[in-house]
């Protein structure tokens, strides 16, 4: 059997996601567990996680995604690694993501593991979506070779994986990351040392504000779904956030939120500096030719067809076409 060049540290939900992803993507991996158990212990573990990396397969299969046939050689390209082979497989990875529970201890703990049984140009990452990237370097030996991924859930299928940098990491590091979770079929965008990465940080502001208008009786559970998915989710699955915000105008943005900040809550709503530093520039985005983006030379009269075209390609999915 080849050497699995990927190893996930950890035999939860996480790490069991990640051997689905690369074993999908056609590579081997190795899921490691880390903890002393009894045979009989280690046994049912490796059991349990084989049959949910199965079921996973199985699902995407019979979604169209595959021939069901594949389904058995994915599975096989995942090995199980109990905490008495953990050494001999992270000395053989080029990249491991750590996926222990979310304690500062547990996280301590795994990376003097990894740390000291991985070669020298393996690249280490942790893929906690709680604690910072700079919080867990001094943990880690050569935190030049080290940065947070986080995959987003369910993360086989989710393409974006965000990864969260920090002042010593190697450059190089970081594109030979990129290039790694590109072949994948992984979509990397990275982010600073930054609390909530980029969409855990937006997503539990819309979730909240969510949650307090069923609190309020502004609307039911059921229409702020429709409205989020058929309204909201098709806009910016078309554009992204800050895209969204220089099509519609700053200026748009910029008198919205003062509306609503006072009308709901003036610490929610409060205009960032940002936008009103644009404001006073008039950068008010694509009308004016700049803004968070700037249009000079692109074909505006070709950007503008394209942006109805994209949400267009999604109403049949919708089932609204």
């Amino acid at each position: 059997m080849s050497v699995a060049r990927f190893v996930a540290v950890g035999a939860g939900r996480m790490g069991r996601s990640i051997a689905t992803a690369f074993a999908y993507a056609g590579h081997r991996v190795a899921v490691v567990d880390l903890r002393s158990r009894t045979p009989d212990q280690w046994q049912a573990l490796q059991q349990e996680a084989s049959d949910e990396v199965r079921g996973s397969l199985n699902s995407l299969a019979e979604l169209g995604a595959f021939d069901p046939a594949l389904v058995a050689s994915m599975v096989e390209r995942v090995s199980w690694v109990n905490e008495a082979g953990a050494d001999a497989a992270l000395a053989q990875a080029e990249m491991v993501f750590e996926g222990v529970p979310e304690t500062m201890a547990a996280k301590q703990s795994a990376m003097a593991r990894i740390g000291a049984a991985c070669r020298a140009d393996a690249i280490i990452t942790s893929t906690t979506s709680s604690i910072l990237v700079t919080d867990l370097v001094p943990w880690v030996l050569g935190p030049e070779r080290f940065l947070n991924i986080h995959w987003l859930n369910p993360a086989y299928l989710i393409p974006v994986v965000e990864l969260s940098t920090h002042p010593r990491l190697d450059p190089a590091v970081l594109a030979r990351a990129k290039a790694l979770m590109s072949a994948i079929g992984k979509l990397p965008v990275v982010c600073g040392p930054t609390p909530g990465y980029i969409v855990p940080r937006l997503q539990a502001l819309v979730m909240n504000e969510a949650a307090r208008m069923v609190q309020e009786g502004a609307a039911t559970a059921e229409e702020i779904d429709l409205a989020t998915r058929y309204g909201m989710g098709l806009r910016f699955a078309a554009l992204g956030v800050i895209e969204f915000i220089d099509v519609g105008g700053n200026d748009i943005l910029f008198h919205a939120s003062r509306e609503m900040a006072a009308s709901i809550d003036p610490h929610r709503y409060a205009t960032p500096a940002i936008v009103a530093a644009k404001m006073a520039q008039g950068q008010l985005g694509l009308k004016t030719g700049a803004g968070f983006y700037d249009y000079d030379g692109r074909d505006i009269a070709a950007y503008r067809r394209d942006i109805p075209s994209r949400t267009l390609g999604m109403l049949p999915h919708a089932g609204h076409w």
